[in-house]
């Protein structure tokens, strides 16, 4: 392998390598937020409107992620097209990820993935569950 194109790899890596940790602080800062906020509604006079507010980042923070994710895909998928290009072939040194967005679900559709689903909703409901119990 030419040294050129395992140095073009080693960006692409290197953008798929933030984008993971991007998506993993997000989780982190989404259940940090969500508990001080709660924490912070049971020290005052509990009101449904206030702990609604956490429904906000929440979803937020979920729309967030699901970029990163769609991202990391992109850039894996440009990986993998650099990957393999033959050994006598230029190598650019491009990071447009735009050639592979067809191939890819829209960010959206990533958003509902099982992936942050399982993560999201379940804090979601928890919200909503606490608004209704609050509201009563």
């Amino acid at each position: 392998m030419n040294e050129n194109k395992l140095k073009h790899l080693e960006f692409i890596q290197g953008v798929i390598n933030r984008m993971g940790q991007n998506s993993f602080l997000l989780k982190g800062w989404a259940v940090t937020l969500v508990a001080g906020l709660f924490v912070f509604a049971n020290t005052q006079e509990i009101d449904y409107r206030f702990i609604s507010i956490a429904l906000i980042p929440t979803i937020f923070f979920w729309f967030l992620d699901g970029y990163f994710l769609w991202q990391e895909k992109l850039f894996r998928k440009l990986y993998d097209h650099v990957r393999k290009k033959g050994a006598e072939e230029v190598v650019e040194f491009s990071m447009n990820v735009k050639p592979f967005e067809p191939e890819i679900s829209s960010w959206i559709r990533i958003c509902l993935s099982t992936t942050l689903s399982l993560f999201y909703f379940p804090i979601l409901v928890i919200i909503i569950i606490t608004m209704a119990l609050v509201f009563k």
